[in-house]
């Protein structure tokens, strides 16, 4: 559901900040500008956050000495890039 709910959130977003670039044009204003930039940061902090939330969950694993929770340890790995797309889907849509 994680992965489902991250593909159709995720084009809606993609879509748009293309259009929010395609507007704004060559010098887009202050408001443009952190929305621009916010783009970059939040990547990075999500990725940050999923390789965190994987390599404790994967500690786990290797503690338990069990292998079978790995694909869980992926489900956490997604959560914050979920969390983070369906917020801005919801964030830019007006909702």
């Amino acid at each position: 559901m994680t992965l489902w709910e991250i593909g159709v959130a995720a084009p809606q977003v993609i879509a748009h900040r293309l259009q929010r670039m395609a507007l704004a044009g060559p010098l887009p204003g202050a408001r443009d500008q952190r929305e621009f930039t916010r783009m970059g940061q939040e990547k990075a902090e999500a990725l940050a956050e999923s390789l965190m939330a994987m390599g404790l969950a994967m500690g786990a694993c290797v503690l338990a000495q069990d292998v079978r929770p790995w694909f869980a340890t992926m489900a956490e790995g997604m959560k914050p890039v979920h969390r983070r797309v369906t917020a801005n889907a919801r964030r830019l849509s007006g909702r």
